[in-house]
């Protein structure tokens, strides 16, 4: 992946080359707005810094940059007074804080997932059973709901036990 700096500064390459070299990521550089959208519909971006100078005097095109950003995360910097060591530092933290969100995000899409088939497999094995204490049930059907009972019982103590105790972790 890559960064694209939105700057029309000069020494923006160097800035450039230092900021890859310390990341150990590509960075590209655009002149101003129809570049960087030009290259925000080419391919996908971890960040988009914008040039605080850009954003102010045009915060239109500013606007239209982060929303063409798609997942790259938007940053605006000044560029005429932050050093390379400051900016490296700011996109530093804003991937690290992605990281983090991203890593919440799962940790809960993965508890809902199991709060969600928890239920559903109580309900299954609860209708299960209560179809098999029935008193009109024919021998083959109640075969087939033992059988439903049964495998219902097996996946409830499985997603019981916690993920640590079977050696799954949740990326």
């Amino acid at each position: 992946m890559s960064i694209l700096m939105v700057t029309g500064i000069e020494g923006a390459q160097n800035c450039a080359a230092t900021v890859g070299k310390q990341l150990g990521l590509d960075v590209e550089i655009a002149q101003g707005r129809k570049d960087a959208l030009a290259a925000l519909r080419r391919k996908e971006y971890l960040a988009v810094l914008i040039d605080e100078t850009l954003a102010e005097c045009d915060p239109a095109a500013a606007d239209k940059i982060c929303e063409s950003a798609g997942l790259a995360i938007p940053l605006q910097i000044n560029f005429a007074l932050s050093g390379a060591a400051r900016l490296i530092r700011e996109i530093r933290s804003a991937l690290h804080r992605r990281e983090r969100e991203q890593a919440l995000a799962r940790r809960a899409a993965a508890a809902a997932i199991e709060a969600e088939l928890k239920t559903t497999v109580a309900g299954l094995l609860l209708q299960s059973q209560l179809a098999l204490n029935g008193s009109e049930v024919a021998p083959p059907v109640a075969e087939r709901l033992r059988v439903v009972a049964d495998l219902a019982g097996c996946l409830r103590r499985q997603l019981s036990e916690p993920l640590a105790a079977s050696g799954q972790t949740v990326h």
